[in-house]
């Protein structure tokens, strides 16, 4: 049995915990912490359900996403690795999110998905898999970087036998309302158990509140996928903002979103009906500089994180900011609390995806927790545990 402590994240008085295998057994209040802690936060894990790839590789894509990591293939070794490379930044369950491609390499990449999710050196952080498309809509701007060679209307024989190939494994689907046999299908997710979100979508007022009505339950990276062009009244951010039915996914990386706007969600939506995710894609966790993509165009990662097609002012090629970062950025720009939060990286996702065992420091909860420092710069991760085991001290 392990024994911890820290300041609770909820009310910032000092705290025990016991470890005892992969649980949290008992948690006690305490006058005092011991010597080394009294400047240490103690929190679930963070829980991001959108990540696309870290250092190189991708989810989504055969091989290696750039040209630096040449020979690099998906592989459950290669998960291991992001995993490991999560759990320093205080991820202890996430969701490799797959986006559109074609339905070969969705089969073979998603059987090893479903291979790595067994593999027990991952310790369960990987509960399940994000499918962000095909099913979304193929008009420029909404698409985002999604090929429109592989988008294709909701095809529910093609996605069983994808979530076959994953072990029944897929917990998220991403999809336009507007596509033909969305409904139908949102209901048969929603029998399933399976959390539906709309996103990359150009869906009408009644398009959004019929999928809401058929049981999709969030939105994905909202303020994101979307036309730079749209009408000011009648575009899809306002109903979704609009339908209580609906939870959000964010991207707070101080690129992706201007601080009025996460603003304007935070106090639009509430923290309870907000997650934080990284959206992070392959490029995180390589070194600054330009990259070429299988494309042949060039993608520019400037010192800071921000992500670009090279020469361009003000475009994305996605996230590269880790949690943490995201987190610190969310408080900063909206002021809400710390327990606000990881209410919105931690209990929010774990409640949405019925993931009973996490998201809480509560007793009977898996023993996901991470001890942090708080400073000027933002949250710095010092201790990570996994299903009771220590797995990255700083």
């Amino acid at each position: 049995m392990i024994r911890i402590e820290g300041i609770h994240y909820l009310d910032k008085k000092p705290v025990a915990i016991w470890l005892d295998d992969c649980f949290i057994s008992r948690v006690e209040r305490i006058k005092k912490l011991q010597d080394g802690s009294e400047n240490l936060f103690i929190s679930p894990g963070f829980i991001d359900i959108q990540v696309n790839g870290y250092d190189g590789v991708s989810f989504s894509l055969e091989g290696a996403d750039d040209s630096s990591s040449e020979g690099r293939h998906l592989s459950v070794e290669e998960i291991r690795k992001i995993t490991k490379e999560l759990w320093t930044q205080g991820v202890t369950t996430y969701f490799p999110t797959l986006t559109t491609n074609s339905r070969e390499l969705f089969l073979k990449n998603t059987g090893i998905l479903a291979d790595a999710i067994e593999d027990p050196e991952n310790l369960g952080s990987i509960p399940g898999l994000h499918l962000e498309g095909p099913y979304i809509s193929a008009e420029d701007g909404y698409r985002g970087a999604h090929p429109r060679e592989h988008v294709r209307i909701p095809d529910w024989n093609e996605f069983s036998q994808l979530n076959d190939r994953a072990h029944g494994k897929i917990l998220l689907v991403t999809m336009a309302p507007e596509t033909e046999g969305a409904t139908g299908f949102i209901k048969k997710c929603r029998e399933k158990g399976i959390v539906v979100s709309l996103g990359h979508h150009n869906g009408t007022a009644d398009n959004i509140h019929e999928a809401a009505e058929a049981g999709a339950q969030l939105s994905t990276h909202l303020g994101n996928g979307c036309a730079t062009l749209i009408n000011r009244h009648r575009n899809p951010l306002w109903p979704q903002l609009a339908d209580d039915r609906l939870m959000i996914s964010i991207i707070s990386d101080s690129f992706h979103l201007p601080p009025d706007m996460l603003k304007a969600f935070y106090k639009i939506k509430g923290a309870d009906k907000i997650i934080i995710i990284s959206d992070m894609v392959s490029y995180a966790g390589l070194p600054a500089g330009l990259y070429k993509i299988k494309t042949g165009e060039m993608i520019e990662k400037a010192p800071n994180g921000h992500l670009r097609f090279s020469g361009q002012e003000g475009g994305l090629y996605g996230s590269a900011t880790p949690l943490p970062e995201a987190v610190t950025h969310m408080m900063k720009v909206t002021g809400c609390s710390l327990g606000e939060a990881f209410m919105m990286t931690a209990t929010n996702p774990a409640r949405l995806h019925n993931l009973n065992d996490r998201g809480t420091l509560d007793p009977g909860k898996r023993a996901d927790i991470i001890m942090f420092s708080v400073n000027d710069s933002g949250l710095k991760i010092e201790r990570t545990f996994v299903c009771g085991k220590e797995v990255y001290t700083r």
